[in-house]
């Protein structure tokens, strides 16, 4: 793990127990950025989230790729990056979860809560490097 006063950033494998270890790492840094419970819940629940679909559809639990995880401090905000190693996906493509036919699925809600927990959301496949997901939280006038 590399880490400055405002850059903090990871490799994890493609395992579940990375997951945890992700969300952990994500809860430590919004606590230490001054968010409030709420915030720092949702900002973990978002890294969880991005990171299953790194480790599961990105890298297909490929114990040879790797995900970075990358978290940015800045005054007003946290910006949060995870990349995986794998072929990318179309955001297009992703099934939306509150259709009548996904209603009861039990996966498929990831991208829509991260969309729910933060402010900005942002895909872009990288050529040759899989597909970075950008994240973003911004503080609100009341934190300190």
């Amino acid at each position: 793990m590399t880490t400055t006063p405002d850059v903090t950033e990871v490799t994890l494998e493609s395992t579940l127990k990375s997951v945890e270890a992700g969300e952990d790492i994500a809860q430590r840094i919004s606590v230490s950025a001054g968010f409030d419970e709420d915030d720092q819940h949702k900002i973990a629940m978002a890294v969880h989230e991005s990171l299953i679909n790194a480790v599961a559809h990105g890298n297909k639990h490929d114990v040879r790729k790797k995900v970075h995880l990358r978290f940015r401090r800045f005054d007003d905000r946290l910006e949060i990056r995870v990349r995986d190693e794998g072929p990318g996906f179309d955001l297009s493509q992703v099934a939306d979860p509150l259709a009548d036919d996904n209603l009861l699925k039990v996966s498929g809600r990831g991208i829509f809560l991260i969309r729910a927990f933060m402010d900005e959301f942002n895909v872009e496949k990288i050529p040759g490097s899989g597909t970075e997901v950008t994240m973003v939280k911004r503080r609100t006038s009341n934190h300190t």
